[in-house]
């Protein structure tokens, strides 16, 4: 039952987090080349351009809130891991669960926020006074977009703890 969904689950997901890779190193790419270029056309020509400058900012929005996912599968992310050294094998599985768990449960949470923040500043029609406009909410977008993904991933994680567990009591 549990591998029905973790197998489709785990392709998805690894389709997503490489997708998310691309999409992180293009944005990088772009920070980077917008800060370079505002610093030449500063040098060359005396005049900079505010969307040089104001671009990074606006993306890395999308950089951090997709790879949320990514980061917590492959345990990229900032933990304190001194509990499972000192604790069992079977209580280090279920300590997974329960962080895997909540995980889940605040990507639903956020998710929702995130939603009704974008959602509220499409309705506005707020748009960045940069020097090329963009809308407020694509900014925003990235939160809920982010969420999604970690929740994907959580339930990934999720079902596989679930897998080791039972296989675990079965061997036991």
């Amino acid at each position: 039952m549990i591998l029905s969904i973790l197998k489709p689950l785990r392709s998805i997901n690894v389709l997503i987090g490489q997708l998310t890779n691309l999409v992180a190193m293009a944005i990088i790419a772009i920070m980077v080349s917008a800060l370079a270029l505002s610093a030449l056309t500063r040098y060359f020509s005396g005049n900079g351009y505010d969307w040089f400058i104001e671009l990074p900012p606006f993306l890395v929005s999308w950089l951090v809130f997709p790879l949320l996912g990514p980061l917590l599968k492959n345990a990229q992310h900032i933990k304190v891991d001194f509990l499972p050294a000192i604790i069992s094998t079977h209580n280090a599985l279920l300590l997974n669960l329960f962080i895997n768990f909540i995980a889940l449960l605040a990507s639903i949470i956020f998710f929702k926020a995130g939603l009704d923040a974008t959602l509220l500043y499409y309705k506005l029609g707020q748009i960045m006074e940069l020097e090329i406009e963009i809308p407020v909410w694509w900014m925003y977008l990235a939160f809920p977009t982010g969420f999604v993904i970690l929740g994907m991933f959580s339930l990934e994680l999720i079902l596989n703890d679930l897998k080791n567990i039972t296989a675990k009591e079965k061997i036991t």
